[in-house]
């Protein structure tokens, strides 16, 4: 049996006991909105900021509609699948900001021209030219604060989908306070800290290697090592507005949409018609003969 809290409703009074990973809960007497507000505990902590919804309802729902639509390559049973049990809910994350302090090194290609004489097909001396590359040994260090990094604290919501609505803006955070949440779903923090840090840390390396990537000298980069560490690590506790939308199609099959709050972006894995993608691969294939036929004539 799932843990439960108990709260009491501020509007009819009634004590309503709740499932304990909620935050807010509606009053079945009532129909009152309300915030379970618990006490901070280690294993539960509480949020620190808030990003409000801006995206309404209605506009959500439109946006995961014309995804599915559009969803070209998937069975005609998702693609007509209903698309209506769309909710908001305030999902725990973690803003994560530290110091990075990087080595690398890298193998830099330098182009250049080589002018040469040599003799064609006819006997006769031509001039051409070629392109070739010195390599050199590249070594160096990076300091930068990589910060605004965003990681679930949630074991319903993965990373990779939250990844894939961002980015947010952080611009808009609010510090957090019950009345934010009044009339919303919202979600205690399933995942520890340690966890999410962990998280965090993989993509802060991941864009200092990023970084590093972008700014290497020379016409081409191989065999680029970084090695990063991080200090100063900052991490709070914040509620994100996502939109969540599981979409039920054929033989009960589920793929689950996600649409930023803030900006109506729309993240899923959608399913693959293999009959489909055989169709195009053999399209692509007639017209690629078309074209060398049509050549030879």
């Amino acid at each position: 049996m799932s843990e439960v809290v108990e709260f009491s409703c501020g509007s009819c009074g009634s004590q309503i006991q709740v499932e304990a990973h909620l935050r807010t809960a509606t009053c079945p007497y009532c129909a009152s909105p309300a915030v379970v507000e618990r006490p901070r505990e280690a294993g539960r902590p509480q949020p620190d900021f808030v990003l409000a919804f801006i995206v309404p309802h209605e506009q959500a729902l439109a946006a995961a509609r014309r995804w599915v639509r559009r969803a070209w390559l998937a069975p005609e049973a998702f693609r007509k699948a209903t698309v209506e049990a769309i909710r908001g809910i305030y999902v725990p994350s973690y803003l994560f900001s530290a110091a990075t302090h990087a080595e690398y090194t890298a193998r830099i290609g330098e182009d250049y021209t080589v002018t040469y004489t040599t003799t064609d097909s006819k006997g006769r001396t031509v001039t051409r030219t070629r392109t070739e590359t010195e390599w050199h040994t590249l070594t160096g260090s990076y300091s930068a604060y990589v910060s605004d990094v965003v990681v679930t604290a949630s074991r319903g919501i993965g990373n990779h989908e939250l990844e894939g609505v961002e980015p947010f803006d952080l611009r808009a955070l609010h510090r957090y306070s019950p009345r934010l949440l009044s009339g919303w779903i919202a979600e205690e923090a399933s995942m520890t800290a340690e966890v999410c840090r962990e998280l965090a840390v993989s993509e802060a390396v991941a864009e200092v290697q990023r970084r590093i990537k972008t700014m290497m000298p020379g016409d081409r980069q191989s065999d680029l090592q970084v090695s990063a560490r991080l200090a100063d690590i900052s991490q709070v506790l914040m509620l994100a507005p996502v939109w969540v939308l599981p979409v039920r199609f054929a033989d009960d099959r589920v793929v689950r949409l996600l649409v930023n709050g803030q900006t109506g972006k729309v993240f899923g894995r959608p399913p693959r018609s293999w009959v489909k993608i055989g169709a195009l691969i053999l399209l692509i294939v007639g017209l690629i003969v078309g074209g060398v036929l049509l050549v030879q004539r």
